[in-house]
């Protein structure tokens, strides 16, 4: 017997004897009768060929000693007979059970029941295909109606999305994250939020450029002298107020100060400003002495002014602006004028009343705002214009508050801003100011010879301050 790993051949070799097999077997007399079974590696091949005549016992070279010995051996008895005999028939059933088998896998395939000899491809010279690495006696086959039916089968299997579970554990299905509605609700509403709060931030910038206020501190710069922590924080509030339309209560403010430090002017300064970016008609100067000048006709004055505001801040929603209202001479006004515009400002009222600028000038508390300056101006001489008007704000706030709800309550509601005393230089610039209005000739010998003649408190702290402020500047010009 011969042995080849890749390929293996065994030939097996009989005499012409059949005395050596059992009396039962009724086998024909070879002369010499030559069995080659052979199969490779994964070809699925068996091949099985008979000759009648005699051949000599070819050999590879790679035959191992112990099929050299078995094949020159083949004519020596009985015994060696009987042992091929039996793998003989070994080999005979095997290969019709295997063709009976491979017969119906045809015909179920749809391939008839022709099928293949086993064999042919030997004696018609097929070429051999490349083993596949698992042993099976089925015969490769190249027929296109093969290879289609392998095709289907294969296509036909698809993955089952059935879910299997291990036959010893607990069934549990996996964890399907189910797609919250809240989280797209939440995620739209932030985005709308955003939108919101980015169109609000952009309307600020449009209310700002709207009033100009950039224009106005450039105006109170240049026209009011000595008052610039006053007009800052004055600003501040307005810009504050006048960058959104939508307020919980109107803005009231209130400047106080002695006579002569400029209140009025920027009154006048104020009423311009606005006239020119929201129109006249909704700007309302109000002069107590001027607009009601007998007590006795309180009631009917306080009755038009409400009638007067309401229409005004109707008119300012329907064009969507804010309207400004001035109170000059404030300390003059009576009780019934004061209860009608208490009950204006009040932020239980609608909508349209809340979109508004009250702004009052009253020389009220005044002695207090003095007083404050002579004996405090030695420790502030070292301070800036917006640190002294800070510091004078946070000292002088709570008494002037004080002082004023006692008169009446309206002035619970108002942003209180303090105006101090002006100094000597201060009065210079308005002299000089005044003389360029009226087209005199700003002689500085002139101008101080004007500021000497105004009267003035004692020195303190090196300041010099004016007791009449610039209220006598206009009437000694024009005497020029």
């Amino acid at each position: 017997m011969l042995m080849k790993f890749q390929r293996r051949t065994y030939s097996i070799v009989l005499s012409q004897q059949k005395a050596w097999c059992e009396p039962s077997e009724d086998l024909s007399v070879y002369r010499r009768l030559d069995i080659t079974y052979t199969f490779e590696m994964g070809d699925q091949d068996v091949y099985d060929r008979m000759f009648g005549s005699q051949i000599d016992g070819e050999m590879d070279e790679e035959k191992d000693e112990e099929g050299e010995s078995e094949t020159r051996g083949s004519g020596k008895g009985a015994q060696s007979f009987c042992q091929f005999s039996s793998s003989l028939r070994t080999v005979v059933r095997i290969k019709q059970k295997y063709q009976a088998m491979k017969k119906q896998r045809l015909e179920l395939a749809g391939l008839g029941g022709g099928g293949l000899v086993l064999g042919a491809g030997l004696h018609t010279g097929a070429p051999v295909r490349s083993s596949p690495k698992i042993f099976t006696f089925e015969t490769p086959s190249s027929s296109p109606s093969a290879l289609s039916s392998l095709f289907l089968k294969m296509k036909k299997k698809k993955k089952s999305r059935r879910v299997m579970f291990p036959s010893g554990g607990g069934r549990k299905a996996p964890v399907v994250q189910e797609h919250s509605r809240a989280k797209i609700c939440l995620f739209l509403l932030c985005t709308i939020l955003f939108f919101q709060v980015y169109n609000a931030i952009e309307n600020l910038d449009d209310h700002v450029l709207k009033y100009d206020l950039g224009g106005l501190e450039k105006t109170l710069c240049r026209e009011v002298f000595g008052q610039q922590g006053a007009m800052d924080a004055l600003l501040a509030q307005l810009r504050d107020y006048l960058s959104t339309y939508v307020h919980s209560k109107p803005l009231v403010l209130s400047l106080h100060g002695p006579s002569g430090v400029g209140k009025s002017h920027v009154g006048r300064l104020l009423a311009s400003h606005f006239r020119s970016v929201v129109g006249a008609p909704l700007v309302l100067q109000y002069f107590v002495l001027h607009h009601c000048p007998l007590e006795d006709e309180a009631w009917r004055c306080a009755r038009a002014l409400s009638i007067l505001v309401s229409e005004t801040v109707l008119r300012a929603e329907e064009e969507e602006k804010i309207p400004l209202f001035i109170f000059d001479e404030a300390e003059h006004l009576y009780p019934e004028l004061l209860d009608a515009l208490s009950d204006l400002v009040r932020s239980n009222r609608s909508n349209e009343y809340l979109n508004a600028v009250y702004l009052f000038l009253s020389n009220q508390g005044h002695t207090h705002i003095t007083m404050h300056l002579l004996y405090n101006s030695s420790s502030d001489s070292m301070m800036t214009a917006s640190g002294h008007h800070g510091k004078l704000v946070k000292e002088l706030n709570p008494l002037l508050r004080n002082t004023l709800v006692k008169l009446h309550p309206l002035w619970a509601e108002a942003e209180l801003l303090p105006m101090t005393l002006l100094e000597k230089g201060h009065v210079m610039e308005c002299f000089l100011d005044e003389m360029t209005r009226e087209g005199f000739y700003p002689d500085r010998t002139n101008v101080e010879r004007l500021a000497g003649e105004i009267e003035y408190y004692p020195v303190v702290g090196g300041h010099v301050y004016a007791r009449t402020g610039c209220k006598q500047v206009v009437a000694r010009v024009n005497l020029l």
